[in-house]
């Protein structure tokens, strides 16, 4: 048996070398594909439907150039930072991941090359900074975001990154658990959407009275392009094809339809209406729940789970923040503050009370540490905190965080020169509009035609 050679294709050479699993390899580039796919598109087009009309323009931009920016910082220096040499305890030394000898070595850990790594971490920084956009929508400055998005990578991603992600952070070695990011992306994210929505400034009081969704089937497809997603999402944090990855994808899609079943029930039982909008929400906060725990509790603790992430958020929403004078000074126009910071803090919490030794074991290696984990969500709420805040001031320094009244009273045309729905010819703009045409106008631009016999005219 030892004497049995390998097929051809199973021989390691100079492009698959002996270290490198090629199964682990293909499955974490899908994995990674999955999640950039919650982005680009799914993020896109939901915040896209989501917003008012005048909004659709801007509110998916926003998350395409935080995609495309963040990339590039990531590989500039980003990458490093979170994962690389230590350079303090929260910290990584800054360095550049562009170079074949470093893209080409193993990973930190798993068994495929670095390159893999960096594109499967930027898309899970990427989907953090487009989550804090979803607190933002409808007044920010786009120049404004565009600093904001540098900034804010360097200086918060990557410390929380390093602390709990990375074998040389303080709270990794003092054995926190985040499966998948709880705490690095959901918490810190939530928190730093709320403190954005505080130094930026509310919409129009109009706006804010009345803000519906232009398009709900979009936003659905939006919706349902992050829910498949985290099949990836949570799937390829194990960084192997293992009993535990599989774990973690069916707990995860457990979790997540019982969150959003329990939102529905709330949302009939009180309202006496069901919402599809309160079904997105619902399911959003049953993903973000789990995420944390996804490889390291049992079926039932994912039901549990479900039940929790579809009641609390629900409840905070729908009870708290309308009473609560302090929580309605703050614009946060997604409610990013209640589907993941409160939804993550919450998967936390349950992640220490329902994880398991045994699947700890499979997924880390070694014992974990409860106390740990309840540190990291005082850590991760703090520090989102805190640096958001410092970041805000710097930017507001050099650009308006809020776009003026006047441009917010018209939306896309003011902030891009473009419209989602062009409801006359070829996407024209009206003559007299004050803003004229955007940059890139029609390539065809149609000829009149004859009347004919028969043919009705709009006039």
């Amino acid at each position: 048996m030892a004497d049995t050679p390998f097929p051809s294709n199973l021989l390691p050479d100079e492009a698959s070398p002996e270290w490198m699993n090629k199964g682990d390899n293909a499955w974490q580039l899908t994995a990674a594909t999955l999640v950039g796919l919650q982005t680009v598109p799914g993020l896109i087009i939901l915040y896209g439907g989501a917003v008012k009309k005048k909004w659709a323009v801007n509110s998916a931009f926003m998350a395409f150039y935080a995609f495309a920016c963040v990339l590039i910082c990531w590989v500039g220096w980003g990458y490093r930072m979170s994962f690389g040499t230590k350079l303090v305890p929260f910290w990584g030394r800054a360095n550049v991941a562009l170079d074949q000898v470093y893209l080409l070595d193993p990973a930190f850990v798993g068994k495929f090359p670095q390159a893999t790594m960096v594109f499967f971490q930027f898309v899970f920084a990427a989907i953090t900074l487009v989550l804090i956009a979803g607190a933002l929508l409808g007044r920010m400055n786009f120049y404004a975001w565009m600093l904001f998005v540098p900034l804010w990578l360097t200086f918060s991603y990557t410390f929380v990154a390093f602390s709990i992600w990375c074998p040389s952070g303080f709270l990794a070695k003092a054995g926190i658990i985040d499966y998948s990011g709880g705490y690095v992306i959901h918490l810190s994210s939530g928190v730093a959407g709320f403190t954005a929505a505080y130094w930026v400034g509310p919409r129009l009081t109009k706006d804010r009275e009345r803000f519906p969704p232009n398009n709900i089937l979009l936003m659905m497809a939006g919706a349902g392009l992050l829910w498949m997603g985290w099949t990836g999402f949570n799937g390829g944090d194990p960084y192997v094809v293992s009993v535990d990855a599989s774990l973690a994808v069916l707990n995860t899609h457990v979790c997540t339809a019982t969150s959003l079943l329990t939102w529905l029930i709330l949302d009939i039982a009180v309202f006496g209406k069901a919402s599809i909008i309160g079904a997105v929400q619902g399911m959003i906060t049953g993903l973000v729940c789990i995420t944390p725990a996804a490889g390291v509790v049992q079926g039932w603790a994912a039901i549990i789970m479900g039940i929790f992430s579809g009641s609390i958020p629900w409840f905070t929403m729908m009870v708290v923040h309308k009473k609560s004078e302090l929580l309605q000074k703050v614009d946060d126009t997604m409610a990013v503050l209640h589907t993941h910071a409160i939804a993550g803090s919450l998967g936390g919490i349950l992640t220490g009370l329902f994880a398991s030794p045994k699947l700890n074991r499979l997924f880390y290696g070694y014992g974990v540490d409860v106390d740990s984990t309840y540190v990291g969500l005082f850590y991760g709420l703090h520090m989102g905190e805190v640096t958001t805040s410092l970041i805000c001031l710097v930017v507001q320094l050099i650009v308006p965080l809020r776009m003026s009244d006047e441009d917010m009273e018209i939306g896309d045309e003011a902030a891009h020169g473009e419209e989602a729905y062009a409801i006359w010819g070829q996407g024209d703009k009206l003559e007299n509009s004050r803003y004229g045409s955007s940059v890139y106008g029609d390539v065809e631009v149609p000829m009149p035609k004859p009347r004919g016999a028969g043919q009705v005219e709009m006039t």
